[in-house]
């Protein structure tokens, strides 16, 4: 076990409260990158004092299971608008770092009036683009993670805890 289901807990409502400070009751349109990061969405807008609307939005990288790719796709639409939006990533991990860059060029080019993000795990020895994440939950090692809406092969999502993997 990598980080238990109470420390989540603790942080996502932490990361609410620094949201909530940048925002100052402006509305934000939170995107949440699915499909890893249902859970941890879920739980933090349930935290945040700010308005919020929220939509969706699935990106593909092709390459293996485990490594990621720069050919990066849009799987499943925005059904909102983002024109003059402040506007809210919400993704479960930043890795290499190229879906993230994406979809901020995405977001920008869409005519977003500001992109920030927040990410729950934040694994920064794999990153092979420049991005940062506004809002971070847990900065972890180079290691495979799953559990807390974080998945390895499709499975091992509905774990309240993230745990790390062997490779057995």
């Amino acid at each position: 076990m990598l980080l238990p289901a109470e420390r989540l807990r603790e942080r996502v409502q932490e990361l609410a409260r620094e949201i909530d400070g940048h925002y100052d009751g402006r509305d934000v349109l939170v995107v949440v990158v699915l499909k890893g990061a249902f859970v941890f969405a879920s739980d933090l807008v349930r935290c945040l004092a700010s308005p919020v609307e929220i939509d969706f939005i699935r990106l593909e990288s092709y390459g293996d299971n485990t490594c990621s790719s720069s050919e990066v796709c849009v799987t499943s639409e925005l059904r909102e608008p983002v024109e003059d939006r402040e506007v809210l990533i919400v993704e479960d991990i930043i890795d290499s770092g190229w879906s993230l860059r994406f979809l901020q060029d995405y977001l920008t080019e869409r005519g977003a009036a500001d992109v920030k993000v927040c990410a729950l795990l934040d694994k920064p020895a794999r990153r092979q683009v420049d991005v940062t994440a506004d809002f971070v939950g847990f900065t972890i090692p180079d290691v495979f993670v799953a559990g807390y809406g974080v998945d390895y092969a499709q499975c091992f999502r509905n774990l309240p805890d993230v745990c790390s993997l062997s490779d057995e």
